[in-house]
C-alpha cells in the first residue's frame, strides 16, 4: 500500500479528473488524501474524502471583457500566484502529517509542486488541460519569460531555490488527460503520459423530469462550464432559440447556473442550474460548449461531435485542436446567434463527418486508459520513491 496526496485548486474541472484517479487508487488498496478546499473536493470525491483544508484567495472576480494576453496575465497575477501563496503553508503541513509517497499536484495548484521539492517528496503533475502541455504559452516568448519569473519568486519563498525544473511539469511524471492528437505541437517530454479522460467508473443516472425525454428527437447538451456564468446570458438564449426552431428534430438540456433562462423550460428546452453531463452524454447527439477541456474530452469519450464557442483561457487552444481533428464546428462566441448556431448544429448532427471523427477519437481516448492508466503510472512512481 502506498500513500498519495492530491493537491488541487478550488476548481471543479480540475478536481473531477483527480477524483476519478483517486477512486481507482483507493479501489486498489492505497491510502489517498487531499489538500485543497474541502467543499469542492468532497463534492467530487465523496463526503468521506480525507481533506487537509487549504486557504485560498476570496472575492476574486475576473472582468468579463478580458481576453488573450490580458486574461492570461490576470489569471497568473491575480489567481494562480495568490493561490500558491495561500495554499503553501497548509499544503506543507499536510505533507508533513500525511507523509505521502507521491504528491499529485494539479498544474494550477503550484503549492503541491513547491511542497514536494522543499520536503523531498516525489511528485506528479496533473495536467487537466492540453494547453500548457501543447505549448500554447511557450509559443508566446514574452509571456513565458514573465511566468517563469513569477515561478522563480515562488520557488525562493516556498520551494527549493536550488531546483531548476519548471514547476508546471514534474521531472518524474506528467499525467495529461487527453491524447497527443488533441495537443498537436506539444513539447516532447520523456515524463509525459497521455492517459485520456479520467471518467468515473460509476455515474449516477440523470434525474430529469419524468417524461421529458422524447426518444424520437435528438438531444443536444449546452454548457459554458462553471466559470463563465457572467458572460453567458445572450449565448444561452440564442442556443435555446436555435433548438426551438428545430423542435420537430431536437431537444436540449441547458446548463444555466446564472438562472438567465429561468422559467422558460418546455418540452423542447430544459434549463437546469447544473446538468448531469456524464449521465446524459451516452445518448446525446451533439454538444454546444465553450471548449472547456473536460467537456470536450468527455463528449469525445462518448463519440459525440461538438459546436465550440471558445471564450478565453485555454479554450481557443482546445477549440483549435478539436476542430483540426474534424470533430467540431467552431463559432465565434461574441457573434454566435440562433442562425449561426443552428447552421452549426445542422452540420454536426446525423451521420456527419464530424460524428465519424468523434467516433474515431473515442477509440483513441478509450485506448489511452483513463483513470486506470493514470493509477498504473502513479503506482510505478511510488515504487521508485
Amino acid at each position: 500500500m502506498s500513500r498519495f496526496l492530491f493537491v488541487v485548486p478550488p476548481l471543479t474541472g480540475h478536481i473531477n479528473p483527480a477524483a476519478a484517479v483517486a477512486a481507482e487508487l483507493t479501489a486498489r488498496g492505497h491510502r489517498v488524501a487531499w489538500a485543497g478546499a474541502p467543499g469542492p473536493v468532497r463534492e467530487a470525491a465523496g463526503p468521506g474524502a480525507d481533506v487537509y483544508p487549504c486557504a485560498s484567495p476570496v472575492g476574486l472576480r475576473r472582468p468579463p471583457e478580458l481576453r488573450g494576453a490580458a486574461a492570461l496575465r490576470f489569471v497568473w497575477q491575480e489567481f494562480l500566484v495568490p493561490l500558491a501563496e495561500a495554499m503553501a503553508p497548509d499544503t506543507q503541513n499536510a505533507v508533513r502529517d500525511f507523509r505521502p509517497d507521491v504528491i499529485i499536484a494539479d498544474q494550477q495548484a503550484l503549492a503541491g509542486a513547491l511542497a514536494a521539492e522543499r520536503l523531498g517528496v516525489r511528485w506528479a503533475t496533473s495536467a487537466t488541460t492540453p494547453a500548457e502541455v501543447g505549448g500554447a504559452v511557450a509559443g508566446l516568448p514574452k509571456a513565458e519569460e514573465w511566468i517563469r519569473a513569477l515561478l522563480g519568486r515562488l520557488r525562493e519563498r516556498y520551494g527549493d531555490p536550488g531546483a531548476a525544473h519548471d514547476l508546471r511539469f514534474s521531472p518524474d511524471l506528467v499525467l495529461a488527460y487527453t491524447i497527443a492528437e488533441l495537443a498537436s505541437g506539444h513539447t516532447p517530454r520523456s515524463q509525459l503520459r497521455w492517459v485520456g479522460p479520467a471518467v468515473p467508473a460509476r455515474i449516477p443516472a440523470a434525474d430529469l423530469p419524468l417524461g421529458w425525454r422524447d426518444r424520437a428527437r435528438a438531444t443536444v447538451l449546452v454548457s459554458l462550464g462553471t466559470v463563465n456564468t457572467d458572460v453567458g446570458a445572450r449565448f444561452l438564449a440564442e442556443c435555446a432559440a436555435a433548438v426551438r426552431e428545430r423542435a420537430h428534430l431536437l431537444q436540449a438540456v441547458v446548463a444555466d447556473p446564472g438562472g438567465f433562462l429561468a422559467g422558460t423550460s418546455d418540452d423542447t428546452v430544459l434549463t437546469l442550474p447544473r446538468i448531469p453531463q456524464l449521465a446524459l452524454l451516452p445518448t446525446a447527439s451533439a454538444v454546444i460548449c465553450h471548449a472547456g477541456h473536460n467537456t470536450v474530452a468527455e463528449s469525445l469519450w462518448h463519440g459525440v461531435p461538438l459546436v465550440v464557442a471558445p471564450i478565453r483561457d485555454d479554450q481557443p487552444f482546445v477549440a483549435g485542436q478539436v476542430t483540426a481533428a474534424g470533430a467540431a464546428v467552431r463559432v465565434r462566441f461574441g457573434r454566435a446567434d440562433r442562425t449561426r448556431l443552428g447552421e452549426a448544429l445542422d452540420g454536426v448532427l446525423g451521420e456527419s463527418p464530424y460524428r465519424v471523427a468523434a467516433r474515431r477519437l473515442r477509440v483513441s481516448l478509450h485506448t489511452a486508459g483513463g483513470a486506470g492508466a493514470a493509477a498504473d503510472h502513479l503506482e510505478a512512481l511510488a515504487e521508485r520513491a
